[in-house]
């Protein structure tokens, strides 16, 4: 079975800061991962789109937009990916289930799914990223609307492009707000240059004193 869980992610969400995991909590993580397994159905699909920069304009093919953090992630590339992932609407009733019957187990049930859409868009961007290697193109991290000045309403082309209420049935309310709530969409850059790149969504968010804020990890270090 492939790999789906990374516990330091879903303490992460839970606000854990390096305190010892009491043994009932291990257990408890455990189990809603369990049953997140049967409840989820992941999905995930992409399209290509070229890139041109000017005068601080980002033009992706089907929507313009301004961002310096996007433009910083995007330098070098010619072309972009937009990326488009959801768990299902299974997730989202086992959540609902939960904050009426059980409240502690749907916390850790939204931390346990937040970092399992994480490590689902991880694999299904390194396949792309392995096609696109042979081809002799490199990718750059996914950078999703809302991290740092990449304005949110980008969502709503996002979801137009990929066609996602049609393919994989994600929907975008009024608020922005996507449906199954754990969906996400991001842009990855397309570039014939390599660059080792750590801009990740937390790192290059302007937000410091986020609760949920992954700690920057020093090259070399795994």
């Amino acid at each position: 079975m492939e790999e789906r869980w990374n516990q330091r992610e879903i303490l992460r969400y839970l606000g854990h800061r390096g305190q010892e995991i009491p043994e009932n909590l291990d257990a408890l993580i455990r189990s809603c991962e369990a049953e997140l397994e049967q409840a989820a159905a992941p999905r995930a699909l992409w399209r290509e789109y070229p890139l041109q920069i000017r005068d601080q304009v980002l033009d992706l093919g089907c929507f313009r937009t301004e961002s310096r953090n996007l433009e910083r992630n995007l330098r070098d590339c010619e072309r972009v990916l937009l990326f488009g992932a959801t768990l299902g609407s299974g997730v989202d009733r086992l959540l609902e289930r939960y904050k009426r019957l059980q409240m502690s187990r749907a916390l850790v049930l939204q931390a346990a799914s937040a970092a399992m859409l994480e490590a689902f868009c991880d694999r299904e961007n390194e396949k792309i990223r392995q096609q696109y290697l042979e081809a002799g193109w490199y990718l750059r991290p996914r950078f999703s609307p809302g991290y740092g000045d990449f304005a949110l309403e980008c969502q709503v082309f996002l979801v137009a492009a990929l066609e996602l209420p049609k393919r994989i049935g994600v929907t975008l309310t009024d608020s922005l707000v996507m449906a199954p709530s754990k969906s996400v969409t991001a842009v990855v850059g397309v570039s014939r240059l390599p660059r080792d790149c750590t801009v990740q969504g937390c790192e290059a968010c302007g937000q410091t004193d986020c609760l949920y804020r992954r700690e920057t990890v020093a090259q070399g270090d795994t």
